[in-house]
């Protein structure tokens, strides 16, 4: 029974490094059979089954009284369906998409006020709505404009600039 018990608890601490260490083993076998083990081979797939195989056994030794051939089996049927359980898991989390994430090309298009005024020759601020958030900005015109103008983004050359041009109304 020692033995099933030291699997189970090698088991959880390799379930317990799987999330520092997340991913480690999922290219060992990169095209090994085709891809058939494709995600079979990660970290936490393996420790939940090295969990569930030996605690199962350890069940199955100390309430049936069963020997270590039948206890290993019924352990191993266990670690089985606990790596396939963790294995769906794992794909049903991975699957799960976010909405679209914001960039800066979102913002080309939109309008917003000059914050601080934007001279001829260098930056001033804007401050514009990304994803209903206000986002203040470093901007650059063609030429000056004033504070407190409403500006239309032109492009976005970088994550933390515009570039814009005042608003004809």
């Amino acid at each position: 029974m020692a033995w099933f018990l030291g699997l189970g608890i090698t088991g959880v601490v390799l379930l317990a490094l799987s999330l520092v260490f997340d991913g480690m083993l999922d290219g060992v076998l990169d095209g090994a059979l085709d891809g058939v083990l494709d995600g079979w081979l990660s970290l936490p797939v393996v420790a939940g089954f090295l969990a569930m195989t030996g605690f199962g056994g350890a069940i199955a030794t100390g309430a049936a009284n069963t020997g270590p051939a039948v206890a290993t089996a019924a352990g191993a049927v266990c670690g089985l369906g606990t790596a396939w359980l963790t294995y769906r898991f794992s794909r049903v989390l991975m699957r799960d998409q976010t909405a679209h994430t914001p960039t800066g090309d979102d913002l080309v298009g939109t309008s917003g006020n000059v914050v601080t005024a934007i001279p001829a020759d260098g930056y001033g601020e804007v401050l514009l709505q990304l994803a209903g958030q206000p986002v203040k900005l470093a901007a650059l015109s063609a030429g000056p404009v004033a504070q407190g103008t409403e500006v239309w983004v032109e492009a976005a050359p970088s994550a933390t600039s515009v570039v814009v041009r005042p608003v004809d109304r």
